[in-house]
C-alpha cells in the first residue's frame, strides 16, 4: 500500500452469477464487513433462492438493475466465456468509479480483454477455493478463509483499485498473492485444469468399459475420491478448457507421455523401473501433506 493511502472498504457490491462461488463471496463479504449485496443472474430461481437465504438483499435477471443499485464494486462469478458480453453490458450501467473484478479460473488473454472493455478499473482475481458443488444453496461464508487468492494486475491496472481488491480479500481471510496473468494460466492449467480433465476422462473410460457389466456399481473409496471433481459444473469447465486451451493441451500432452511411460513399464515388466516410477510419485504426493 502506498504511504498515505486510506483504503475504503466497498459498501455496495454487485455479484454477477449467483451460484456457489458468487453466493459464497456474497456471504463472506456480508460477514466480514457491513455491505449490501445485489445479485444478477439469468436464472430467476437463483435470485429468489439467494434472497430467501439472505445471500443478497435484492437481485435482477437483467444488468439494468445495477443502475439503481449503483455499486462501488462488481464481481463477475459466471463461466469465463460469458465475461466479454458481461463487460460490454456493464459499461452501460455502472459508474466510471466502480471497480470490477472476477472469480474466474482463467486469466491470461481474458484479463487484457476485460481491460480493453472496462479500462484500468478491472482487477483480475482467482480464489483458489471451491468444491464440486454448484448452486447458491450450497454457498458457505467460510469458503475463502485460509485459502490463496491470486491477484493478476497488469501495468495498466489502477493502483488504488488493486489495493482495494487486495484489502477486501485479506479481510475475507485469504492469503493474497500477485501473479502475471499468463503465468497464472500455465500454473493452474497444470495443477487444476489438468486434474479436472483427467477426472472427466476417467469417468468416460469406466463408462466405455461398462459394455458387459456396469462398473459404476463397484467403485471403492479411492475411485470416488479421485473422481470427485468430475461432478463439477460442466458448463464452467467447458469454458475453462476452451479459454485456457493452449495450456490445458500442453498439460494433457505431458500427462499422455507420463501415462505412456507407465504403460510401457507395465507391458515390458520392468520391475525395477516401475517401482522407481511409483516410488517417486508416492514421495511427491506425501510431500504435499507437509505444505
Amino acid at each position: 500500500m502506498k504511504e498515505g493511502w486510506y483504503i475504503e472498504m466497498f459498501k455496495r457490491i454487485a455479484v454477477i452469477g449467483v451460484g456457489f462461488m458468487g453466493g459464497s463471496f456474497a456471504l463472506a463479504c456480508k460477514e466480514a464487513f457491513n455491505c449490501q449485496v445485489f445479485g444478477v443472474d439469468i436464472n430467476p430461481k437463483a435470485i429468489e433462492k439467494a434472497k430467501e437465504q439472505k445471500v443478497i438483499e435484492e437481485g435482477s435477471t437483467h444488468m439494468e438493475g445495477l443502475k439503481e443499485f449503483d455499486p462501488d464494486l462488481v464481481v463477475i462469478a459466471t463461466p469465463v466465456k460469458s465475461f466479454e458480453g458481461i463487460g460490454k453490458a456493464l459499461v452501460r450501467v455502472i459508474d466510471k468509479s466502480c471497480v470490477v473484478s472476477d472469480l474466474g479460473s482463467v486469466k491470461g488473454r481474458l484479463v487484457y480483454l476485460m481491460e480493453d472493455i472496462l479500462g484500468s478499473r478491472f482487477v483480475g482475481g482467482h480464489p483458489i477455493a471451491g468444491t464440486e458443488k454448484a448452486g447458491v444453496e450450497n454457498a458457505t461464508k467460510d469458503l475463502f478463509k485460509g485459502k490463496r487468492f491470486i491477484l493478476t494486475p497488469t501495468k495498466n491496472t489502477d493502483s488504488y483499485a488493486e489495493e482495494r481488491i487486495k484489502s477486501l480479500w485479506k479481510s475475507l481471510g485469504s492469503l493474497v498473492e500477485e501473479m502475471d496473468p499468463y503465468l497464472h494460466d500455465f500454473i493452474f492449467g497444470a495443477v487444476s485444469h489438468l486434474p479436472h480433465a483427467v477426472a472427466f476422462a476417467l469417468i468416460d473410460t469406466i463408462e466405455r468399459l461398462s459394455e458387459e457389466i456396469d462398473l459404476f456399481k463397484y467403485p471403492g473409496g479411492g475411485f470416488k475420491d479421485f473422481t470427485r471433481i468430475a461432478a463439477s459444473d460442466p458448463i464452467m469447465w467447458r469454458d475453462i478448457f476452451l479459454e485456457n486451451k493452449e495450456e490445458v493441451l500442453k498439460a494433457i500432452g505431458t500427462f499422455e507421455e507420463s501415462l505412456k511411460r507407465l504403460k510401457d513399464l507395465i507391458e515390458k515388466e520392468k520391475i525395477k523401473e516401475l517401482q522407481e516410477y511409483l516410488s517417486k510419485a508416492s514421495q511427491k504426493r506425501r510431500a504435499l501433506e507437509e505444505v
